[in-house]
């Protein structure tokens, strides 16, 4: 897509303490992004081959949620990923660039990310917001990329993903309905102590909540949610408890039987240097996974009961 205006362009780099492939694995596998990079919020694949991909982008920039659909291809030989926005979001007219990885030795490499970007009408102050959330977010993903290669050996045990699944005898619209509707959940949910929610663009909800566990602490979390009627919504805890670096989550209704299967999936990222501070000496991240595990699933298995029993009772 061409765009008129003046291209500005910038580098952000880091040196990471791991192999090029794993930094180049990092970047290229998008779908995990939101895991990742703090300013993801989510990612959906609209094509994809082994060499391309065509995506849309939710994420935060300067506090604000933007949403645009970008293509990247792919050269894994130089271990170089190009980007381009097909659909920008004000006050972005065009903005591409490119992921690059350079081996220094086996065990070190450097990353640099590459932005080209024009501004509607090249009004100044458009220029300058976009070159602010550009140098946040890049610094933001580059910290980010650079933790998790340099820990890519303990991936496996400090992240992990688990579903729990109620069957409801329900229209899956009542069920859609009692999740969306988040705002009313301090009526509905117990555990639900205080939420604040804002929905400046439909189906794109803010929301800042106070939720109790059953050892009776109190966690504040701000999540951002992408609502999919009739059928999904997904979301990134963008601030989240001291023991995670980062959690997202997702809701599903699907028809089974004589009613629906209601799911909530979250996939965790501990903080293996809180584990002690939270859970006391000597407790393992095998711990910290047991306790989080154990808080998510108990408060995710209280909303969807009541949630069943909202739902059951409409049908009723």
């Amino acid at each position: 897509m061409s765009v008129t205006g003046t291209k500005h362009h910038t580098l952000h780099s880091v040196a990471v303490a791991a192999p090029a492939g794993v930094v180049y694995g990092i970047v290229a596998d998008v779908a995990k992004w939101p895991q990742y990079f703090a300013p993801n919020v989510h990612v959906e694949h609209l094509e994809q081959d082994e060499s391309s991909e065509r995506i849309r982008i939710w994420a935060t920039a300067n506090g604000a949620v933007k949403n645009w659909v970008s293509r990247r291809t792919f050269d894994a030989e130089g271990l170089r990923i190009d980007f381009r926005q097909e659909v920008s979001a004000p006050p972005v007219a065009g903005m591409g660039g490119a992921w690059v990885v350079s081996p220094v030795d086996s065990g070190t490499s450097l990353l640099e990310l590459h932005h080209d970007f024009a501004a509607v009408g090249d009004d100044p102050e458009g220029v300058e917001w976009i070159k602010a959330a550009v140098d946040r977010n890049s610094a933001a993903e580059l910290n980010n990329i650079k933790e998790l290669a340099e820990q890519h050996a303990e991936l496996d045990e400090l992240v992990f993903t688990f579903d729990d699944t109620v069957h409801m005898k329900a229209d899956g619209g009542d069920v859609f309905d009692f999740l969306n509707r988040a705002d009313l959940w301090p009526e509905r949910l117990p555990h639900v102590a205080r939420l604040d929610l804002t929905e400046d663009e439909p189906g794109v909800q803010v929301m800042a909540m106070d939720t109790s566990t059953a050892d009776g602490s109190v966690h504040t979390t701000e999540s951002i949610r992408v609502v999919f009627a009739p059928d999904r919504i997904v979301y990134k805890q963008t601030t989240v408890p001291g023991l995670m670096t980062a959690h997202t989550g997702r809701w599903t209704v699907v028809p089974a039987g004589d009613g629906v299967d209601v799911t909530s999936r979250h996939t965790v990222t501990l903080k293996p240097s809180a584990v002690e501070k939270f859970l006391g000496e000597g407790k393992t991240v095998a711990d910290a996974r047991a306790y989080v595990h154990r808080a998510l699933s108990t408060n995710s298995t209280n909303t969807l009961k009541l949630a069943r029993g909202y739902a059951e009772a409409l049908r009723g």
